[in-house]
């Protein structure tokens, strides 16, 4: 006969097993809505991606065209068969025999028919990046998520003008079964190929300009009197279907100089200092100053003595003289004397309203800033006072200021225009303002320009060419003893400038013996084919 305890224990033991019996019915009918109904979607989409394959089918980009039509950059269409395969899902290979149409996909190559003359302004293309991939570009978002493999702009006008250039990609679904062979083609969306960009690019001069600087480190630019890019070109040069191959070289190839690197000017800026000397009243067509082949300037920390270039090189000097023979004979003397005349605070200003303290707002990235002194950067960067030699020495392009072959291009281009301030464009208007210079003043300088390509001034290359050019030359001194930047500034017709081009070649001699040259070869190529 049982006990009531017994009885008890075993009626807990019942409810206890029980209970666990109902606690596992619980977590099973749990686990099953988990799978089926909260996660259902999520394993659903594995189980679609194990036998769906998503192929993404490249669109073209578009072209890059110079002014006359001429393709710059293009897209090769290339054949590739899908292969798949169950480890790796898929694959692309060129050999196309025996495939059927849906099997096949088109791939573009780019292709640059300049090559390395264009390489700079029209850029390259590259992979994405691990950290750029299922991002979207804000720009334009409708081009969709960027995925690995994945080709996009990354200099020049392809980094540029990319929402314009590439296309929006295609996709094919593929149904596969469990050892990755291909069952049906589910769908497809075919690509659709990017949107042309048109260039103020003269085909056949790019191409001249970048020859003629083979071999030299240096940049020219080339333009119209409204600032629109005919040539733009550094040097050396790579090659853009690979751009990786010259990563380690010493000389820089991928370097942009004409828009990224900081040059001291030399004489070749002295046609700014001549403007601001007039624009503020300072000097007028009757200004003359006697040059005695040097400076003397005392002060409490001694005498220092600072020189013209004709009188060092030959012992001469150039006499009484006024401002249109100053600027054709490069005059140092004479500039220094307007430097100290107009004053560091007003040049500064003239640099400021010539654009040099702001960019050209030209369409590729990569432009740096021009690096314009003054008293309170001076003070700032290097703890120092400025003294009446900062002036002399800025106002012959010399001493700390450093400005890039495009910035200089710009204030120079504004004085050959008659005063209209331009942007640089090349696949873009560039936009122009009207610096309102009184125009008696602006010819003053440019016939001192003119004087400077005729026979007596310093751009001799230029004396036997027709049309008359205006034209100045630059021979910057570096840190490095005996080395100088050679710059040359040239323009015609000189009532408006059709063609306008500064040549800056590094640590290489003389502006006119160097860099002009070059400008005449280019020059004779455009007016004289």
């Amino acid at each position: 006969m049982e006990t009531l305890s017994a009885t008890r224990n075993q009626s807990w033991l019942s409810w206890f097993l029980r209970g666990i019996l109902i606690l596992g019915f619980l977590l099973l009918i749990g686990r099953l809505f988990e799978l089926q109904v909260i996660k259902g979607n999520y394993f659903r989409s594995i189980a679609e991606g194990n036998r769906i394959r998503r192929i993404p089918i490249t669109a073209a980009r578009g072209k890059i065209l110079a002014r006359g039509g001429e393709v710059l950059a293009g897209s090769i269409e290339v054949k590739r068969k899908i292969v798949f395969d169950k480890n790796s899902g898929y694959s692309k290979v060129e050999d196309i025999s025996g495939a059927s149409p849906e099997d096949v996909v088109s791939e573009w190559k780019r292709d640059y028919p300049l090559g390395q003359a264009f390489a700079h302004v029209g850029g390259y293309l590259g992979e994405v990046a691990p950290e750029e991939v299922d991002k979207i570009n804000p720009q334009c978002p409708e081009k969709g998520p960027r995925h690995p493999g994945q080709l996009i702009g990354r200099s020049g006008l392809e980094q540029e003008y990319e929402c314009t250039l590439a296309g929006i990609e295609g996709e094919e679904l593929v149904e596969v079964d469990t050892q990755g062979n291909k069952v049906r083609v589910l769908g497809r969306r075919e690509p659709t190929a990017g949107h042309d960009l048109k260039t103020s690019i003269q085909f056949g001069l790019q191409k001249k300009v970048a020859q003629t600087l083979n071999g030299k480190s240096g940049a020219a630019v080339v333009t119209d009197g409204t600032g629109q890019v005919l040539a733009l070109y550094s040097s050396p040069s790579f090659n853009p279907k690979n751009p990786g191959e010259v990563l380690t070289d010493p000389n820089l190839p991928l370097f942009n100089r004409a828009i990224g690197g900081q040059y001291h000017p030399g004489s070749v800026f002295k046609p700014v200092v001549a403007i601001a000397a007039l624009e503020e009243g300072k000097i007028d067509e009757n200004y003359t100053y006697e040059d005695t082949g040097k400076i003397t300037v005392d002060s409490a920390y001694g005498s220092f003595s600072y020189t013209n270039w004709y009188f060092n090189q030959y012992g001469g000097t150039e006499g009484k003289i006024g401002l249109v023979r100053a600027i054709a004979r490069s005059t140092d003397t004479f500039f220094y004397k307007l430097g100290e005349i107009v004053g560091i605070d007003k040049l500064v200003y003239w640099m400021e309203k010539m654009g040099l303290t702001a960019g050209v707002n030209i369409d590729i990235p990569g432009e740096i800033q021009n690096l314009i002194p003054s008293p309170a950067w001076k003070l700032k960067v290097k703890g120092e006072q400025w003294f009446l030699g900062n002036t002399y020495h800025l106002s012959i392009g010399q001493g700390d200021l450093a400005l890039t072959v495009v910035g200089l291009h710009r204030a120079l281009l504004a004085i050959a225009n008659g005063g209209a301030l331009c942007e640089l464009g090349i696949a873009q208007n560039p936009r122009c303002t009207n610096l309102k210079l009184e125009e008696k003043k602006v010819e003053l300088v440019k016939e001192g320009m003119m004087q400077a390509c005729s026979t007596g001034g310093t751009g001799y290359t230029f004396f036997d060419f027709t049309p008359q050019v205006g034209c100045k030359t630059g021979t910057a001194e570096t840190n490095e003893d005996g080395k100088t930047h050679a710059w040359f500034n040239v323009f015609a017709p000189t009532e408006f400038p059709e063609i306008s081009a500064t040549v800056m070649i590094e640590r290489s001699g003389e502006g006119s013996k160097v860099a002009g040259p070059l400008a005449r070869e280019i020059f004779d190529y455009w007016f004289h084919p």
